[in-house]
């Protein structure tokens, strides 16, 4: 069982697009669920994410990932902008058709030192994953 909630996605989603001041408030990614132990985060579609082959490349979708995860450690741990990535280990499984690209973030471990976060990322269906992560921030 994980805690409750220090923050709520609303506020979650206010601190991370004030803490990146050069992203369009369009193409930022939105936190439209989160629980405990969970988030789903949503980034908007947009021509530039494409790689050659008509795909979502395959650096979008590891920043969307790492993105997720960091909203997953600020809604359990509170306001903690200084919580950083230590391990990003992707697996892409097949590639993402254009289109909004959603991630479920779900908490596997939360200490006091670390997180680390299951990502799932798709754009069809969260039955057609395009690619996983295993994401570990590390805690101030």
């Amino acid at each position: 069982m994980f805690p409750e909630l220090k923050l709520d996605a609303d506020r979650v989603n206010t601190l991370i697009f004030g803490a990146f001041p050069g992203i369009p408030e369009e193409a930022f990614p939105r936190i439209t669920e989160a629980e405990p132990g969970r988030v789903h985060v949503v980034l908007p579609y947009r021509q530039g994410m494409l790689r050659p082959g008509n795909l979502v490349s395959g650096p979008t979708l590891m920043g969307h990932a790492d993105t997720t995860a960091y909203a997953l450690v600020l809604c359990h741990v509170g306001e903690e902008l200084m919580a950083v990535t230590s391990s990003l280990v992707m697996n892409f499984l097949r590639g993402a058709k254009p289109g909004d690209v959603h991630a479920e973030g779900r908490l596997l471990r939360l200490g006091r030192r670390n997180a680390v976060c299951d990502i799932r990322l798709w754009t069809e269906s969260p039955d057609r994953l395009a690619a996983q992560a295993t994401v570990t921030y590390a805690i101030p």
